[in-house]
């Protein structure tokens, strides 16, 4: 009852604070259901079978395409509605099925336990250990206990829960005796004996006593009527019995017993209760008139010793006679008179006496303390406590050094009995016992007391610790077991009414009870006899009612019978109040004591706060005003413990860090436990306090991080308060949640009107804003002001990122209008991260998100420099701060940049609040806005569509692939830290600042972490959410950017600013969205161009072309949805373009430019779909009524015929994708095709330039880099007369002569004047540089430097125009690293090798007769080329259908099968008329600019390929291609063949001409090369050469012919005669190392030609 009242009084929203957490694992999945699935186009796999038999159709003809079906029409699109209108439904649609809490969508932080979590301590249970359950019937079962057994039995043989069922068998509960301390707190009834006789020695004992047993009695007086049945008995027995029996040792003078005899003691113990044994003998053999059992001993033990239990080892005399009257005060050692004794009154039997109790300490510090607080409580005098008699005028001494002495007493009693301990001394410190008629003040003593007492636990017990450093026993206690004790000595004390419902046990489980002392009286009833003749009555009468469930709260009471509760709620008056006192003796404590209550602080506070709680309760102050609730002398201690305590982390922070570390969190939770029964004015004050004494000292340091992160953690705790909202005065229309009394000043602030303030105050950290809005000010300050961002930026932000978090995901906060006002708590944010965003990651991977240069000048600066050295309110005073204390866009702010992780944490952060806040005032905001700073926040929108951008599930598969490598790293470092040598608690304990060991996950964290293989499901779940946040991220942007043309449409002065509106929504267009979202995309895009017409058409020209090509790929998406909408955008697009000037030329090139560039580029291109979206937009065109008699149509139908042709010259792309030539003939046809149409040909000449580089062919990609540099050239130069600049193509010849192509000299070329018409960003000069450049660099890449000369030729007159020094500088030192290449690679350059390729057969199509020059890299032999096309084209087209020609003989077509396909390859070499070879003297001249090539083909007249000498004729054939090698094609058509027939000794003439050439390159080298002679040599003269000179001159000179034409070959063949053998002499004559053997049969050689006459010419 009591735990409920509080609860609705203080505690009812409790778990809403941040404390809590609410984006934990759990609870997100729990958020996140009913998520609808979002549909991305990466996700989609598009069905392959949808549009097969429309393939066909589509590659057919245009009739084809007007006959075909459009997508689906968007419904009212052509009707003109008012821009208003329009904005309305776009906004109703576009607001409609939104998920309402964003940070479900978003993952918590990952970051270590949050300072703000308090964790509940556990309820106080009995120490269980480890349980085995045992069932034994004919055989032993044994097995793992179950946690809550059915039909279970406690030690004591009491129901646990009470039985359904009587007739089954009962689990009984064994009691354990553990090997070592336990330290655990007494929380039930227990008190029982174990009683172990263990010997006996009669062997001196006189008479017949062999066969011996022990009677075993407890006995409440000397009587034998006397004795109690209070001893358990076995199985089947009775259980309860009033003696029991050891085993007979037969035939044994001195037995051993291994016997146990467990008894329940009475409650209340007298001097009379003791322990009787009694020894027989027992007779084998019963004889007539002799009882089967004779005594043959006695003794005994009394159970009180000067009140206190006696226990242990005992070695007893035995008395042969039975005791006298009044035996059991005495002790068997005390020698009585006219007694017999065995063995001359020695101890003989030795037995062990073992107590389980939670009423007798046997601890004598502790008895004496409670035995003198209980004579206190029954004013006894004199008090006796062993031997000594302590009177009344003695008792105040006895009293102090009672409790000092506590510290002495063992650990494991003092943790049996600290809940009754810390309740007598709090008792003391409340309630001042009198003594001889005077107040004794003991509360300075007790407090000493508990400080030492709690201290002592922390040290001993440190595994009992939470991540705060508090004792979990402590926290139990405060928790579950303190309450004011009361005034009345007779009514029920503190200890006496405590139970607990453990291990969800009834309440017949007893609780813990008071001590007695020496008296036969109940001390918790009076009115129980003293002589316990049943004590289980007088044990339920102690317990009282059955407890109530019990609340998670923190500061909640513990349960309270009823007639305890009914004695307090009578609101008895004490004489002092526990809490007032607490904090004065805590004020005025010094040394010693207020060291150790330093340590543990928490333990205090807490306990300070729940007897505040308590008492406000009991007092009746609950609807009593926040200010009259405590007195003023109270909250002056209260002020002065917090300022001391402040100081104190102030000072020590760096001396005692984990101790200081502690306190700062233990009184941060006390001063937001105080927010909720106190005023909160007099908190914040306090607050202010200690806030502004840790920011004084950190301006004065030089490194303030680790007292900057103690101010941060002190603040998260304060603002986890479930209040925390309401203690901010958030502005009106915000209802206040029921807080319990609130103070005056917070429900004045919910009365305060929005349009009263200054809309600037509202999104500024101004003196107003952080006056009304304190908490939230000190939030938002700690984010701006950023001491040290390497350490605290992470912690702040997440800080931000759990109260946007919490308030998320409140259900008080639940309705639109309230979350609006909640939101405006948060408007400065805005402004904060807009100041950082320099510093944010980069997520769209550009080289710098936005330059912070931008940012300086005009007064961007959100935040004021004087704002920014203000704290809580006041003017911090001037001190000398470090440089990156500043806000402004210093540089220790600008290179200090945030993770991935914070600066997505601070985006979701930003997007909750343009969310959540009142659209009117932000679009107010707005207005008051420069340009500059509205471009910063667009630029903010920009990052924040990269950063949310949907990642896609083939993205979330890979990342599960990844992730193991790095769970195991992950699990090496726990490891260590648990098994390591380097603390394993203190690591994970410690919590420190700067010397973590490892971040602590939650158990959830721990298995998702370590968990690399998640299922598919999981990976769904992920996509899923990913997905929709990504949705709703973009969503909440386009609202924005929504509002922000709003504003521009209601101040008609910042129009400059929609073209990053634009920009924003473009590159959302680029990113991966979802379907839903790309609808409201387009309508929010077709809305902006209907308003803003000029904007695209006249001033953001890039954009419109961005605009078109954006389209332009989402028309060709697989879903249907979004190619509607695109195509919709793009009709409109160019009906908007066509209304401004009776054409749309504009959009009609960028149109055509976009789809070649997609064409050229991208990878998912569907052309299928975009042939449905452009007979969409055919469709469009013939409804639209308006424009049906306009020229509109017939331009639409141009423009979509003409994008059709391309697409299907796009399906012969793709249906050639793996012939490189063929890919690239087709985008050398369509580039030809643009030949009048410069933007469209650069497109493609680009596009060509990339296929190259990926294929490695860079002499070709330079070729049309430099075609594309001088199409730009020609028509710059119609547009700028500069001396300077190239004057058209004519400058390009020496690069190469194929260039001239690109001259604009036809009568139909446009002019660049015109609309659209080299407007992109290459038409410029500096376009023009960047595409030499890279010319110059593939030129460079080919090895053909000098073509990198020729490039610099015309780069270096545009940068001397423009006196561009490093460029130059640059230039010149690559030309010198080009001219050095060549000539240390002279001799060993290598460039391409050609072939000539015939294809013949119609299966080739248009390529059937047709002949190419194929240039292939250097040293490609014919084998390779000719393995590769045979390969592609017999894959092709079948290998038994491809057959490859060896030879090089013309080819008769009429020979050929037509079923076959057929290619003939011949290697051909560059070839030179003899007036070229002056040109052409270096490699680079002889392989550079090449269109003739040359074969050989050797044939006689009858037919075959060789013959004799005679008859050996020769047949050159020489090509001539169309352009020019190197070009932008690697394959040339051959225009020209000529043929020159070379007759027998021409031939001779040749191959000697080519011999003596061979042998004078030999003979030249220096030095000589002796392999390379004798390879010469051995072709020239060697013996196995069947046709070598001598045969020629035998052939050819024998004789002098008689033609006339023949002579003049006969003397051309003598002389080359001449010159070979002058070419022998000279290497005869060397001294060059030829075999002997060659040499031989060089001289034969010589003398043969001699002979002959050949030489004698």
């Amino acid at each position: 009852m009591l735990k409920m009242l509080l609860k609705c009084f203080v505690f009812r929203y409790h778990k809403l604070g941040t404390g809590f957490n609410p984006n934990t694992l759990d609870k997100q999945k729990e958020r996140q259901k009913g998520l609808p699935k979002q549909v991305f186009e990466s996700d989609e796999a598009p069905d392959g079978n949808s549009y097969h038999d429309e393939q066909v159709i589509w590659a057919c003809s245009i009739f084809d395409l007007k006959n075909s079906l459009p997508d689906a029409l968007l419904p009212n699109l052509l009707d003109r509605t008012p821009n208003e209108e329009i904005d309305h439904h776009n906004e109703d649609q576009r607001k409609s099925n939104r998920h309402k809490e964003l940070f479900a969508l978003h993952p918590a932080p990952d970051e270590e336990e949050p300072i703000e979590r308090l964790s509940i301590p556990e309820v106080p249970k009995e120490h269980f250990g480890q349980r085995l359950l045992v069932k034994s019937q004919l055989k032993i079962d044994i097995s793992p206990a179950p946690e809550n057994p059915h039909y279970c039995l406690t030690p004591e043989l009491l129901q646990v829960k009470l039985y359904p069922d009587s007739r089954v068998r009962p689990t009984r509960e064994i009691l354990e005796f553990p090997a070592r301390d336990v330290y655990v707190p007494n929380t039930t009834y227990r008190n029982l004996l174990y009683v172990y006789p263990q010997s006996l020695n009669f062997a001196n004992r006189q008479g017949s006593a062999r066969n011996i047993t022990v009677k075993v009695q407890f006995m409440y007086g000397e009587d034998p009527s006397n004795a109690m049945p209070v001893i358990f008995g076995k199985s089947s027995c009775p259980e309860f019995s009033k003696e029991a029996y050891t085993a007979v040792v037969y035939h044994n003078r001195s037995p051993d017993f291994h016997e146990e005899i467990k008894i329940k003691l009475p409650a209340a113990l007298t001097d009379h209760h003791h322990l009787l044994f009694t020894f027989y003998h027992v007779s084998c053999q019963q004889k007539q008139n002799t009882p089967l059992e004779t005594p043959v001993g006695y003794t005994w033990i009394p159970m009180l010793q000067n009140g206190r239990l006696k226990t242990g080892q005992f070695c007893l005399p035995v008395s042969l006679e039975k005791p006298p009257q009044a035996y059991s005060v005495l002790s068997p050692e005390v020698p009585l008179p006219g007694m017999k004794w065995v063995d001359n009154h020695k101890g003989v039997f030795n037995v062990e006496v073992v107590a389980v109790s939670s009423l007798h300490t046997q601890d004598p510090y502790l008895d004496k303390f409670f035995a003198l607080v209980h004579a206190l409580d029954e004013h006894m005098f004199p008090v006796r406590i062993g031997d000594m008699r302590i009177m009344e005028n003695n008792l105040e001494n006895e009293l102090k050094s009672s409790i000092s002495a506590l510290n002495s007493s063992q650990l494991e009693p003092v943790v049996r009995f600290l809940h009754l301990l810390l309740d007598k001394l709090i008792l003391l410190v409340v309630r001042p016992p009198v003594i001889a008629g005077q107040i004794v003040n003991l509360g300075q003593a007790s407090f000493e007391a508990m400080a030492s007492i709690i201290n002592r636990l922390h040290k001993n017990l440190d595994g009992n610790q939470d991540q705060h450093g508090r004792n979990s026993l402590l926290a139990s206690y405060i928790y579950y077991v303190f309450r004011l004790p009361n005034t009345y000595p007779n009514s029920p004390s503190p200890g006496g009414s405590v139970h607990y419902a453990t291990m969800a046990r009834s309440a017949v489980r007893p609780a813990s009870l008071n001590l007695n002392r020496s008296r036969s009286l109940s001390n918790s009833n009076p009115d129980i006899s003293g002589t316990p003749t049943s004590p289980d009555d007088e044990v339920r009468s102690i317990i009282g009612s059955k407890a109530t469930d019990r609340s998670c709260n923190r500061m909640s009471s513990h349960t309270e019978t009823s007639s305890f509760l009914q004695t307090l709620t009578g609101r008895l008056p004490t004489k002092k109040l526990f809490h007032e006192e607490l904090a004065l003796q805590w004020v005025v404590c010094s040394g010693s004591v207020r060291e150790a209550a330093l340590q543990q602080a928490w333990f205090f506070f807490e306990l300070m706060v729940k007897s505040m709680v308590h008492h406000l309760y009991f007092a009746d102050k609950l609807d009593a005003s926040r200010k009259n609730r405590f007195p003023e002398r109270f909250m002056d201690d209260v002020t002065a413990l917090v300022s001391t305590i402040a100081g104190d982390i102030v000072s020590r922070f760096q001396k005692d860090t984990e101790m200081v570390e502690r306190l700062n969190t233990s009184l941060a939770f006390f001063l937001n436990d105080l927010l909720s029964i106190m005023d909160r004015g007099f908190v914040f004050v306090l607050i202010k306090t200690c806030y502004k004494q840790v920011s004084s000292k950190l301006y004065s340091l030089t490194n303030p991080s680790n007292l900057a992160s103690l101010r941060l953690d002190f603040l998260r705790i304060i603002c986890s308060h479930e209040h925390y909202v309401t203690l901010n005065l958030p502005c009106s229309l915000l209802t206040p949640p029921a807080s319990p009394s609130p103070s005056v000043s917070s429900s004045s602030g919910f009365s305060t009107n929005v349009q009263d303030q200054k809309i600037a105050n509202m999104f500024e950290l101004s003196v107003p804003f952080r006056q009304q809005h304190y908490l939230a000010g000190l939030v938002l300050t700690e984010l701006a002001v950023i001491l040290d961002p390497d350490l605290n930026i992470n912690s702040v932000i997440n800080m931000v990122h759990n109260l946007l978090s919490s308030h998320d995901s409140d259900p008080r906060y639940a309705d639109p209008q309230v979350k609006a006002r909640v939101a405006m708590l948060y408007l400065p944010l805005i402004g904060v991260i807009m100041e950082t965003v320099p510093q944010l990651y980069d997520f769209t991977g550009r080289p710098s998100c936005v330059a912070a240069d931008d940012y300086e000048g005009e007064s961007g600066s959100m935040i004021s420099q004087t704002v920014a050295m203000a704290i809580a309110g006041t003017s911090v005073p001037q001190l000398t701060r470090p440089s990156s204390f500043l806000l402004t866009s210093s540089s220790g702010r600008q290179h200090s940049t945030f993770s991935t992780e914070s600066s997505r944490s601070l985006l979701i952060c930003l997007l909750w609040v343009l969310k959540n806040a009142d659209e009117s005032v932000l679009q107010k905001w707005f207005t008051d806005l420069s340009v500059l700073q509205l471009n910063r926040l667009l630029d903010l929108l920009y990052l924040c569509v990269s950063c949310f951008e949907y990642k896609g599930k083939k993205v979330f598969e890979r990342m599960n692939s990844l992730t193991f490598k790095k769970s195991k790293d992950m699990r090496a470092k726990l490891e260590e830290a648990i098994l390591g040598s380097i603390g394993a608690r203190q690591e994970m304990v410690r919590r420190s600042r700067g010397i973590r060991g490892f971040t602590s996950l939650t158990e959830s964290n721990f298995i998702a972490f370590f968990s690399p293989n998640r299922s598919r499901a999981e990976i769904e779940h992920e996509a899923l959410i990913d997905g929709n946040l990504a949705t709703e991220a973009n969503l909440i942007i386009l609202d924005t950017l929504e509002i922000v043309v709003q504003t521009v449409s209601v101040t008609e002065s910042k129009e400059s600013i929609l073209g990053g509106v634009l920009k924003v929504l473009l590159h959302s267009m680029a990113c991966n969205q979802s379907a839903l979202y790309l609808q409201h995309c387009f309508a929010t895009q077709r809305a902006l161009v209907s308003k803003f017409p000029e904007l695209l058409f006249e001033e953001e020209t890039e954009q419109c072309a961005d605009l078109c090509l954006r389209l332009l790929r989402h028309c060709s998406s697989s879903i249907s949805t979004i190619r509607s909408h695109a195509s919709a955008s793009l009709y409109l697009l160019m009906r908007q373009n066509f209304e401004i000037g009776n054409n749309f030329a504009r959009v009609k090139m960028q149109v055509t430019m976009s789809l070649s560039s997609l064409v050229g580029t991208s990878q998912n291109f569907n052309e299928e779909f975009l042939r449905r979206s452009l007979k969409t937009i055919l469709t469009y065109a013939e409804e639209d009524l308006e424009l049906r008699e306009t020229t509109f149509p017939d331009q639409v139908q141009d423009l979509v015929f003409n994008l059709h042709m391309i697409l299907s010259d796009t399906v012969k792309m793709k249906e050639h994708q793996e012939d490189p030539e063929m890919l690239i003939d087709l985008m050398y046809r369509i580039a030809k095709g643009y030949q009048n149409s410069p933007d469209l040909r650069l497109t493609w000449l680009q596009n060509m330039a990339g296929k190259h580089s990926e294929r490695s062919n860079h002499a070709e990609s330079a070729q049309c880099l430099v075609h594309s540099a001088a199409l730009v050239a020609e028509y710059l130069s119609m547009l700028e007369d500069r001396k300077y600049l190239p004057v058209g193509c004519v400058t390009f010849q020496n690069i190469s002569s194929n260039v001239l192509e690109e001259s604009a000299v036809s009568d139909d070329v446009v002019s660049p004047d015109e609309e659209g018409i080299c407007s992109g960003k290459y038409f410029t000069e500096a376009g023009l540089v960047g595409l030499l450049e890279q010319a110059a660099a593939s030129f460079s890449m080919a090895g053909m430097y000098e073509a990198v000369n020729e490039v610099y030729k015309v780069l270096i007159p545009i940068h001397e125009a423009n006196r561009d020094a490093k460029k130059l500088s640059t230039i010149h030192g690559k030309l010198q690293e080009a001219f050095s290449k060549i000539v240390h690679q002279d001799g060993k350059r290598m460039f391409g090798t050609y072939f000539r390729v015939g294809f013949y057969g119609t299966k080739f199509g248009d390529l059937d007769e047709q002949e190419f020059v194929y240039k292939e890299p250097a040293i490609t032999k014919l084998a390779e080329i000719s393995h590769r096309l045979e390969g592609f084209y017999g894959e092709r087209f079948g290998e038994d259908v491809l057959e490859v020609i060896k030879d090089s003989n013309p080819v008769d077509k009429c020979k050929l099968d037509p079923n076959k396909a057929y290619i003939q390859i011949t290697y051909v070499e560059p070839y030179f008329d003899t007036y070229e070879m002056k040109d052409r003297i270096t490699y680079f001249d002889k392989n550079y600019n090449l269109r003739r090539f040359m074969y050989c083909t050797p044939f006689t007249l009858d037919g075959r390929a060789h013959g004799e000498l005679h008859e050996q004729f020769k047949r050159k054939t020489i090509l001539t291609t169309s352009h020019a090698f190197p070009y932008i094609k690697t394959r040339i058509n051959v225009i020209h063949k000529e043929e020159i027939i070379l007759t027998p000794i021409e031939v001779a003439i040749e191959d000697m001409q080519k011999k003596t050439q061979e042998l004078a390159f030999a003979t030249h080298q220096d030095p000589a090369d002796p392999k390379m002679l004798q390879m010469v040599l051995q072709g020239s003269v060697g013996t196995t050469v069947n046709q070598g000179p001598l045969e020629v001159a035998q052939v050819f000179l024998s004789e002098i012919p008689n033609d006339p034409k023949l002579f003049r070959h006969h003397n051309k063949l003598r002389l080359c005669f001449k010159d070979f053998t002058k070419r022998y002499g000279v290497l005869l004559s060397s001294s060059c190392q030829v075999p002997l053997l060659l040499l031989h049969q060089a001289g034969a050689l010589t003398q043969g030609l001699s002979g002959r006459g050949v030489l004698m010419l």
